[in-house]
């Protein structure tokens, strides 16, 4: 058969800061290539519809799956798969992915019999065995695992047995050149373990993965890294290095190889604190850039977000980083019950660290704890302002101010790290990046205020809404309903005890 996988267009903060790779869809890409079909890969954060519809005119591809990891998508692939089914009335239009997995039946509805399929966790186990079903009984496709369909579901979604057996399909990507993050330009990415052990309440990777924590081998995970030709390296692990082991024997395998990168990971910081030495080593190996997802300043914060780590520790952690001489960048999560003395706080204390602080909308997701406990009514219910740049949930201030003082505290992002004065800094930098053709750093640098905008904002929330998404019903009874690729307990968790002791007191708040 003839697969076509596709990645939507850019988000908002994506225009500015970061456009990576599509990691998931290359992989599954690579499982649907192993079992003998004809893959293509198109991906519209570079490339455009008229690109992607040339495609399926001259390719005329058999499946067509579109990857949905993010809500703020969904229009855009339920206008895509109706105009797909007008050009190609006989292709199989499916999709996959995070978000899909949360509002698969919002999905089928939206689209008016367009969507064939969503097919619910892991796209490299279960789309081999969808096309299978497609090649030869398009009756057995609504059996599945994962499969949700206008006539039934599936059984429940199946695990990937072993991440070493995945592989990326990186040669499929056209444009590898347009990704980056930061300076990191370009920059490619990698997975070194999948899921989460933690519980926060504003997070739905460990739903998606029920909980579960699984890790890549040092050999497979080297190999990997070794063909890959960018200089650059975004870990797209939710938490890096939570075991010091995993840690220090891929940075060793890696020092053996002479592999010489740079690299960009998200941790947290009781995860830093913890394991010092494996982040002093990766220093050694190329670590310049973090992401800690601090997400409060103050307790009552942290105890809103249930991030079980003291500020204390949040504030050491900060400390640590920068004294091994790694660029930071943390996130702070602005809720619209913030009045102008709460953004005029946090404005101060942005001003005063030297790390780059990212503020982002509290936004309950389909999938998180909070969708189904949030008491506060959802003011929309489109799906295009679910990208935590926008308020979905009531403000305390009218609507107009909050986003002025929102954008007014993102602001000392751009004072301080973006246009002339992060020039100056990168002037050497950015001069490489020029000399091999590589725009997207210097681009960034001026997007700012054309992107982050109140009035844009506002605007934003004048448009009609083509589709509106369920809103949850009372809060599930058994938490065990939040989860997509079930539950396994401490089986599925590939962690030392020592790692799952502390991940249990740091996830109760009984070690902290």
């Amino acid at each position: 058969m003839k697969f076509l996988a596709v990645h939507p267009g850019p988000l908002m903060y994506t225009k500015i800061y970061l456009r990576l790779e599509p990691l998931g869809l290359e992989l599954v890409a690579q499982a649907v290539r192993q079992a003998g079909h004809e893959v293509r890969l198109i991906d519209l954060q570079v490339e455009t519809w008229k690109d992607y519809f040339a495609l399926v005119r001259t390719w005329k591809p058999d499946a067509v799956a579109f990857s949905c990891n993010y809500l703020a998508n969904v229009p855009e692939i339920v206008d895509l798969a109706k105009a797909t089914k007008q050009q190609a009335p006989n292709a199989f239009v499916f999709v996959g992915g995070h978000s899909a997995s949360f509002v698969a039946r919002d999905l089928l509805r939206h689209a008016e019999g367009a969507i064939d399929c969503v097919l619910k966790g892991e796209g490299e186990v279960s789309v081999p065995l969808l096309l299978q079903a497609v090649e030869h009984d398009r009756g057995a496709v609504s059996t599945v695992p994962g499969a949700v369909t206008p006539d039934g579901e599936g059984p429940p979604p199946r695990f990937v047995d072993s991440l070493d057996d995945l592989r990326p399909a990186r040669d499929l990507v056209r444009h590898r050149r347009k990704y980056f993050i930061g300076v990191l330009d370009p920059c490619a990415s990698i997975e070194f373990a999948r899921g989460c052990p933690w519980d926060c309440s504003f997070c739905s990777a460990w739903t998606f993965y029920g909980r579960s924590y699984r890790t890549v081998s040092p050999e497979k995970a080297v190999e990997d890294l070794s063909m890959v030709a960018e200089p650059g390296i975004f870990l797209v692990d939710d938490v890096a290095f939570i075991q010091a082991k995993q840690g220090f024997e891929i940075g060793e395998a890696i020092a053996r190889r002479g592999i010489k990168k740079q690299y960009y990971l998200e941790t947290r910081g009781d995860v830093l604190l913890r394991n010092k030495e494996v982040f002093k080593f990766w220093k050694t190996l190329g670590l310049q850039y973090m992401f800690l997802g601090v997400e409060a300043i103050d307790e009552e914060g942290l105890r809103m977000h249930r991030k079980r780590i003291s500020l204390g520790r949040n504030f050491e952690a900060l400390e640590f980083a920068r004294s091994l001489g790694i660029t930071v960048a943390i996130n702070l999560i602005a809720d619209p019950d913030w009045d102008r003395k709460r953004f005029e706080v946090i404005r101060q204390w942005c001003l005063e660290i030297p790390e780059i602080v990212n503020i982002s909308v509290n936004t309950p997701y389909p999938g998180t704890e909070s969708w189904h406990t949030e008491s506060r009514k959802f003011k929309t219910r489109d799906y295009r302002l679910f990208d935590i740049q926008h308020a979905v949930l009531p403000t305390r201030m009218p609507l107009p101010e909050f986003y002025e003082e929102l954008v007014k505290t993102q602001q000392v992002l751009n004072k301080k790290h973006l246009g002339w004065t992060a020039l100056k800094s990168t002037a050497k930098l950015a001069a490489g990046h020029l000399l091999r053709g590589q725009t997207n750093f210097v681009k960034m640098l001026w997007k700012f205020n054309s992107v982050y905008d109140p009035r844009l904002q506002m605007a934003d929330h004048q448009r009609s809404v083509p589709y509106e998404m369920s809103l949850p019903g009372s809060a599930p009874e058994n938490s065990k309903l939040l989860y997509i690729l079930p539950q396994k307990g401490r089986k599925g968790r590939a962690l030392d005890e020592s790692s799952e002791q502390f991940v249990e007191a740091s996830r109760t708040g009984t070690g902290i």
